[in-house]
């Protein structure tokens, strides 16, 4: 438990190193236009194309720094004033994914939950039915978090899961289903044979093992490996408009931030979500002008040099 990385927190660390080896390359020459950074994600559209990354236990990993219900509105209702979504987590309390839902349902339905890959799929399935029953836009799983110790503390099996076990989920629900924790291209072809909408490229934010590589170390690989037949979402160290445009740049179509967005509200509730988010959009916007790119649909790999 906490916000900070497992074991000696190179996982942690190496999604920011990944992110700072790619330098922007600048396009000035051409006719001026305004940076159009707004997008969608399952029929809805967004004025970023970035989101909030779930997380949950403001006692466990905040030290009761908010009270849980009141970070999920923060982050759900911040988003929704800022025109992006927020993703919400689940906890080893077996009730408590109910708290994000409840926040979700408030906000008309902007926002996506992300389960534990429980042992058993009823358990994930009776989830994905309360998600439905909220309004939210999509369900998922983050499929890494099979070692959580405050899973054990709470006697809930987790495991892996197979390619059927994701049919079966991927069946059990008629909203978009996403899967967390990508790392190998293998397991992202393997999403797309589930039939898997989306995968979240993500060590975790270096929580889950440690020596992990960065996101941005696999990311191109990953995109590489399955083209346009999935969306790729990058999560992991993001914290600026500039790093939203590396992601972009190597093939993801959105990018999540987590502990940020956790600090903004935990600070200053729903105005200070929508405040960080807005302060992105901008970070976007100056991005965009020095890069060449009137749209999000302009990033392209060509603006992005690695250098290490």
């Amino acid at each position: 438990p906490g916000m900070g990385g497992a074991g000696t927190g190179e996982s942690f660390r190496r999604n920011i190193e990944s992110l700072n080896n790619f330098k922007i390359i600048t396009r000035l020459i051409r006719e001026p236009s305004a940076p159009d950074t707004s997008t969608e994600i399952f029929g809805k559209k967004l004025s970023i194309p970035v989101m909030a990354a779930p997380i949950t236990g403001s006692v466990t990993n905040m030290g009761g720094a908010i009270d849980e219900l009141d970070y999920n509105r923060a982050v759900v209702a911040g988003c929704r004033k800022a025109g992006t979504l927020a993703f919400v987590g689940d906890g080893a309390t077996p009730e408590k994914y109910k708290i994000g839902l409840q926040a979700i349902k408030e906000e008309d339905g902007w926002g996506i939950p992300i389960f534990k890959p429980r042992m058993d799929n009823k358990e994930i399935i009776k989830r994905l039915k309360a998600s439905e029953k909220a309004g939210a836009l999509a369900v998922g799983m983050d499929i890494d978090a099979v070692v959580f110790k405050t899973m054990v503390m709470k006697n809930q099996a987790v495991a892996p899961k197979s390619v059927s076990e994701l049919k079966e989920l991927k069946a059990a629900t008629n909203l978009p289903f996403i899967l967390k924790g990508i790392m190998n291209p293998r397991d992202a072809e393997l999403a797309c044979e589930a039939g898997i909408d989306a995968i979240i490229v993500s060590n975790h934010g270096g929580r889950v093992l440690d020596q992990m590589p960065g996101t941005m170390d696999v990311l191109k690989e990953i995109t590489s490996a399955v083209g346009n037949s999935i969306i790729i979402i990058a999560d992991g160290g993001f914290r600026n408009g500039v790093d939203v445009v590396k992601a972009m740049a190597l093939g993801a179509r959105y990018v999540l931030i987590g502990r940020p967005v956790a600090i903004a509200a935990v600070g200053m509730g729903i105005e200070g979500t929508a405040f960080y988010m807005d302060q992105i959009k901008q970070d976007l916007q100056k991005a965009m002008v020095l890069t060449g790119c009137t749209s999000v649909h302009d990033i392209s790999e060509d603006i992005i040099r690695e250098i290490r």
